[in-house]
């Protein structure tokens, strides 16, 4: 299959500000409350289920966050700058270059997959591609966990990010309603959805979604 375009833009956008993102990036232990706990029991839910890919795992932090709570994880990311610094940064942990539109990954392989702050630079028509190979590299009972930025249908278009770095990809900030229903679709169960009203005035929102792959 020909790489999607936007696929293309997001790994060349991320390789020029990889250095400057992991700087400026917060470690989870400094997340807000919510984000936190929503983290916790995703990887309460995960920890014996099997392999559990973080998947757009930038440079690893949440990664390496979730292996400290006991979680058999490991990161994939479209960027190879931001697999250099996760591999460099934690050589304990398996962190490989991919994409979510066509996962190296055998169907029914994992027990869980955390896709954070990774989808929204996803198309809307790609979504339904990305959440099916959700769905066909998740174990029956996987667990998923997708969080992110949401919207009222936003589409922005940067040029600069990261220390003022010129960047490429775009970004789509759906109603959260709207990325359930195409989870829903693609076979996934959704059973928690918590959106949060970011504070200092920003006009994003954050949602996330916590599903599973029936049996």
């Amino acid at each position: 299959m020909t790489e999607p375009s936007y696929v293309t833009a997001v790994r060349e956008s991320y390789d020029t500000v990889a250095a400057d993102y992991a700087r400026r990036v917060p470690e989870p232990a400094e997340l807000d409350p919510v984000s936190r706990t929503m983290l916790a029991a995703f990887a309460e839910l995960t920890a014996r289920l099997g392999p559990v890919a973080d998947l757009g795992c930038g440079p690893g932090k949440v990664t390496a966050h979730l292996a400290a709570l006991g979680v058999p994880v490991f990161g994939v990311d479209v960027s190879p700058k931001m697999i250099e610094l996760a591999r460099e940064a934690y050589p304990e942990l398996r962190f490989t270059v991919g994409s979510m539109t066509a996962l190296d990954i055998a169907d029914g392989e994992l027990g869980g997959i955390l896709a954070y702050y990774s989808t929204h630079h996803t198309p809307p028509q790609w979504l339904p591609t990305v959440f099916a190979e959700f769905h066909r590299t998740l174990a029956p009972g996987g667990r998923l966990m997708l969080a992110g930025h949401v919207g009222d249908g936003e589409h922005l278009r940067p040029t600069r990010a990261y220390g003022d770095h010129p960047v490429s990809y775009e970004s789509h900030l759906l109603p959260p309603e709207h990325i359930a229903e195409l989870l829903a679709r693609a076979g996934l169960v959704v059973t928690t959805r918590v959106v949060q009203e970011l504070e200092g005035g920003s006009k994003r929102r954050a949602g996330t979604f916590l599903a599973y792959k029936p049996q």
